[in-house]
């Protein structure tokens, strides 16, 4: 099953003046009704500083013929203003990239360790796990439509599966039962902290920083998801 991100991820550093952007590649995954399952991006990606041309990436992740030690493997370069190679990079995306060429390459990223109990959370590394964490000083900030209060997420998360999925129906019928309303009025629903730019992404509408100084959004009304 292949997955086609549409759309372009942005990063801003304020402080140096930076906005970057970059599209994602092709996901795929393989053997998807087996045991044999595994997952793979290829595509290139290119990346470059929207408020300078001073030098831009292009990455490629190479698509495997088979299972294999090359794998998972990507190449990349940057480029001058004017088109010139700079700095040559590779690896492995799972793993660690370097920069330079070998024997003599300098790795300048490498991935975290796997969490010792991963295998009781899906796979799912520190980062994918701290996801969902909800503390107690978190907790009365956030308004009740984040995600990290759906509760079939939650008992999934905790091992109890029978109870997930019964949620899971709850919340689905309350979804069917919100498109049905917003048919038959011949409305279309508005998201309250995103607006569509002129490309067709979705941005911030600036308002969630000034609205959580309410704790719990409390003077908003909200539709009940959960």
């Amino acid at each position: 099953m292949e997955i086609v991100p549409i759309g372009t991820t942005h990063v801003t550093l304020p402080a140096f003046g930076d906005h970057y952007e970059w599209n994602k590649v092709t996901s795929c995954i393989h053997n998807i009704l087996s045991g044999q399952r595994w997952i793979e991006h290829y595509g290139e990606m290119s990346i470059k500083n929207v408020n300078s041309d001073v030098c831009q990436c292009k990455i490629t992740f190479i698509k495997a013929r088979s299972w294999s030690s090359t794998v998972n493997e990507i190449q990349g370069v940057v480029t001058n203003a004017q088109g010139k190679t700079v700095h040559s990079l590779f690896g492995k995306w799972h793993e660690s990239v370097f920069q330079g060429d070998p024997p003599s390459a300098t790795c300048i990223w490498r991935a975290n360790p796997m969490p010792k109990d991963q295998e009781q959370y899906y796979g799912f590394t520190q980062f994918a796990v701290e996801l969902n964490e909800l503390d107690s000083n978190l907790r009365p900030l956030l308004p009740p439509t984040d995600t990290r209060f759906r509760p079939d997420q939650r008992m999934l998360e905790e091992g109890n599966l029978d109870a997930a999925e019964e949620q899971k129906q709850r919340i689905e019928q309350l979804q069917r039962e919100r498109r049905k309303v917003l048919q038959d009025n011949n409305m279309t629903h508005q998201p309250r902290f995103f607006k569509k730019s002129k490309d067709d992404t979705w941005i911030s509408n600036n308002t969630y920083w000034e609205l959580r100084k309410d704790s719990g959004f409390s003077r908003m009304d909200f539709s009940v998801l959960w």
